[in-house]
Order: C-alpha cells, then structure tokens, then sequence
C-alpha cells in the first residue's frame, strides 16, 4: 500500500516513512502543503497522513483540497492540535482518523491497519486466499502451513494481491501503490519482484498463485482459492 505523508519537520517525517517502509509500505513525503496537494494530484495514495500546522498552507485547506480530488483516499490527520474543537472540525471535514501529538507509533500503524481494512469491510487483519495466509500485524505469510520467507517488495506485492483477489491487478497500478515516487515505471522491477515471489509460493504448493493476464495484467489462481492451508 502506498501513502503520503504531510509534514513540515523532516525529522519526524523521515522516522514516519522509515517506520511504515519497515512494515512493507511504500511511503512519500511532502514537507509543505503544496507539495502534498501536488503529490496528491498525480498518485493514486492508499492513506494520506497530514499534519494541520504547515508552513505555507492550512492543513484544513489541505484537506479540502484532497477531498476534491477524492473521496476514497483515506486521510489521517497527525497533529499537536488535539483538542475537541479541532478533532470535531477535522473529522467532519473528511478526515477519516484523527490522532495527537505526541503519538505512540504503534497505535498509529494500528489505525493506518483499521482504516485499509475498512475498506475491504473486514474485521480480521489477516489476509487469506486458499493456502495462502498472511498478518500484516506481524509481517508474516504462510503457504500450506509452511512459512514463506518474503522481501519486504514481496511482501507488499502479496498484501496488495491478497487485498484484491476478485480483479486484474495492472503493472502500473502495482507501481502506484507498491512502489514510492523514486520508482521508475520503465525498468522490470515489478515483473522481477513477481517471479521470485511467484517461484517461492510454487516450490510449497507446486502451482501458480497468480496468473498472467496478457496485455492488462496478474490475477490470484482461482484453482489454488480451492487448496486447504
């Protein structure tokens, strides 16, 4: 999954993206609210995390400005301004979370967890398709019992087909959620990191788990939805 963060004091940004990157996610950063409305713009974000005191802009314009462009990018708002009034204001401006500062980081991956999942309508965390079982929680994944020992890219890339498993997936939809800004959509990072990934599921259940769509994309091996764990 792919997300934004928008903050003005780089240090805290940067231990942000460092902390979500090391559960799998793919994280930008934006230090102004300009960048973040721009970055908005052209990347199709999972969750945007915004802090409300920017130097150039209202967080609150921000956010309006993010509801524009869409309803579906969920937003977390991330700021000192913690009050009632500002929690209220916030929310009913679309936020979908809202949480002070100072914060504890796990209960801020917990909330980002929360809100992925309510897009899906689950209740449970985990992710699961035939065999094939994953916890984002303790960034583990099992295939037939057996523990499947992914990259952090793999991982990802096994998150993002779990959590759609009833459509094709393109390449550059992987790009834009797996990856961050820096990924360049020409080079075969994506069909590289699907082999591996593809090759360590087959050598435990001696099948593909996903399939290859010519001309438009991958899609999860409905034959292997019908394999016990």
């Amino acid at each position: 999954m792919r997300m934004l963060v928008i903050e003005d004091e780089q240090d805290l940004a940067s231990a942000i993206k460092k902390g979500l990157e090391m559960e799998g996610f793919a994280v930008d950063i934006a230090l102004d609210g300009e960048e973040g409305c721009h970055l908005a713009e052209i990347h199709a974000y999972d969750i945007i995390i915004l802090d409300l005191n920017l130097p150039d802009r209202d967080g609150l314009d921000v956010l309006q400005h993010i509801r524009h462009l869409s309803k579906q990018i969920r937003v977390l708002i991330l700021t000192a301004l913690s009050d009632t009034s500002s929690r209220v204001k916030g929310l009913n401006l679309g936020a979908d979370d809202y949480l002070g500062k100072p914060f504890d980081f796990e209960e801020l991956k917990a909330r980002i967890r929360a809100l992925l999942r309510r897009d899906l309508l689950r209740e449970s965390p985990l992710l699961t398709y035939g065999p094939i079982e994953l916890n984002p929680i303790t960034m583990t994944a099992t295939c037939a019992g057996q523990q499947l020992t992914l990259t952090r890219k793999e991982f990802a890339l096994l998150q993002y087909f779990l959590s759609h498993p009833d459509r094709v997936v393109s390449s550059e939809e992987l790009v834009e959620h797996v990856w961050d800004q820096h990924a360049d959509p020409f080079s075969n990072s994506v069909r590289v990191h699907i082999t591996t990934l593809r090759s360590k599921i087959r050598s435990v259940i001696h099948a593909n788990f996903l399939n290859t769509v010519p001309g438009y994309g991958y899609r999860l091996n409905k034959q292997i939805e019908r394999l016990s764990k």
